[in-house]
Formats: structure tokens, sequence, C-alpha cells
């Protein structure tokens, strides 16, 4: 294991994803109190593991339209 790999084996802090996400503390909290993004909980630590918000952000990626492709119309 090279340094590289430990230092992204890490878990990081609610700083380190806002830094990673270049969103504040604040949105990072709200994303974890909504449930909608993976972290671990130690008593009143958060921690984040790299490799699994490198995967959530994979699964949020939303790829571009095929040319002549529409967007459906937005209904409320």
């Amino acid at each position: 294991m090279t340094a590289r790999d430990s230092q992204r084996d890490r878990l990081m802090d609610i700083a380190g994803v806002a830094d990673r996400l270049g969103v504040s503390v604040r949105y990072v909290r709200r994303l974890v109190a909504e449930r909608r993004i993976p972290y671990i909980k130690f008593g009143h630590l958060l921690r984040f593991d790299p490799g699994t918000i490198d995967d959530w952000l994979d699964k949020a990626r939303v790829d571009e339209a095929w040319p002549g492709q529409r967007r459906r119309p937005h209904t409320s």
C-alpha cells in the first residue's frame, strides 16, 4: 500500500467532504440530516468513507442527452 492509497482510504470528516464537494459544511449537515449522503456515525462524530462518497457521486451523475433527444416537460 502506498502513501497515496492510505490517504485515499482514510475516513473524512464533515469539513473534508464539504471541501471535496465544493459546498458548505452546513449543506453537508443537511444532506446527513435528510439521509441523502452515506456516512458513518461514531457516537456524536460523523465520518465519511472516500470510496463510498465517490460511488455516491457516480450514481448522482447526470449524463448529457443524446443529440435530438428531448427533455420531458416538467409537470407539477
